[in-house]
């Protein structure tokens, strides 16, 4: 394997998942009786009284490398070398005497920033619009700083911007243009997820979807299909619904969720959720909450993709009609 050795590869299963989570991600446990539980993932607890961690919806145990590949979307090499490089202190399984006096030194947390933008973003602009983006959706995301194209690690990626209501980058996450990379840059508050707004202030209205790429999914096919809506589009950046209820607190003025949700069994199992969940809590059951997963595809790029090409067809089928016509 490229960039990891076997050993490292070793050391990263063995690494404290319970520190680096207590390090990276403050406030991401809740306690559950004498165990903890991630609050985006309630189904993942740490039984403190064994030290392991148990995934409950998968029925398996799980180590700190399962968790940044299978959870946080890091690549291996990637999460490898965030484990093994230094970043967080490992607890062993077993300490001599003298291992356990020393005193070791917690290094200091990283603070969120942007990664640095390339100038030409020629790649990242073909990206979508191989993935049927609209230049118009591409050009407002531009515009309004909410995506632009960097480097990691060499590999050229996407990055989708998250701000608060000062404008402000809060969040951001990284997609890869030829790759697999999926993560979201250190210190993002997933609080600010990425959000495509109204083009009118006001809206009471807000579309939820799983990723960045079928919110803007979503805005080319109302300009293909010339809906008249106009509301917020905002990513979860998976199926936290941790975006989601930050968002409902800072705009009280919003009466309906529409979820757009992936259309397979996790897609669906994870909107009705959602749905249950603002409707028992107080402070949302106003809202109307609507599951409409796409109605074509698993999720709304492919649906784009589909009318797109349905809509290509047609239209070379009119033109060989006309030009048969005209002979």
């Amino acid at each position: 394997m490229p960039g990891v050795t076997k050993e490292q590869i070793r050391a990263a299963r063995e690494a404290d998942l319970f520190a680096y989570l207590q390090f990276h991600e403050p406030g991401v446990l809740k306690r559950d009786g004498p165990n903890y539980r991630h609050k985006e993932h309630d189904s993942l607890v740490y039984v403190t009284g064994k030290r392991y961690w148990y995934w409950n919806s998968r029925g398996r145990s799980i180590n700190a490398l399962d968790y940044l590949i299978q959870i946080r979307g890091y690549g291996l090499v990637d999460a490898v070398h965030t484990l093994v490089g230094g970043e967080i202190q490992q607890t062993p399984a077993y300490r001599s005497t003298a291992a356990a006096g020393r005193v070791h030194k917690e290094p200091e947390k990283k603070a969120f920033s942007l990664p640095w933008a390339r100038r030409c973003a020629t790649s990242a602009v073909s990206y979508l619009q191989r993935r049927g983006i609209s230049p118009d959706v591409i050009s407002r995301c531009f515009r309004d700083g909410l995506f632009y194209e960097a480097r990691h690690h060499g590999e050229p990626v996407c990055v989708f911007v998250g701000k608060d209501e000062a404008g402000k980058a809060k969040f951001a996450c990284m997609r890869s243009i030829a790759g697999s990379l999926r993560k979201d840059v250190y210190g993002s508050d997933k609080e600010y997820s990425f959000c495509y707004p109204p083009r009118n202030p006001g809206s009471r209205h807000v579309a939820v979807f799983e990723a960045p790429i079928d919110a803007l999914s979503h805005a080319t096919l109302q300009e293909l299909e010339v809906w008249k809506w106009d509301g917020y589009r905002l990513s979860l950046g998976g199926t936290s619904h941790v975006a989601l209820i930050a968002f409902l607190k800072r705009h009280p003025e919003i009466r309906r969720v529409s979820l757009y949700m992936d259309n397979d069994l996790g897609g669906l199992k994870n909107a009705r959720r959602i749905k249950a969940m603002l409707h028992e809590d107080q402070r949302f059951r106003h809202i109307r909450v609507g599951v409409n997963p796409p109605r074509m595809g698993k999720d709304y790029n492919e649906m784009l993709l589909h009318v797109t090409t349905q809509m290509k067809e047609h239209q070379q089928q009119c033109r060989r009609k006309q030009a048969a016509v005209s002979i």
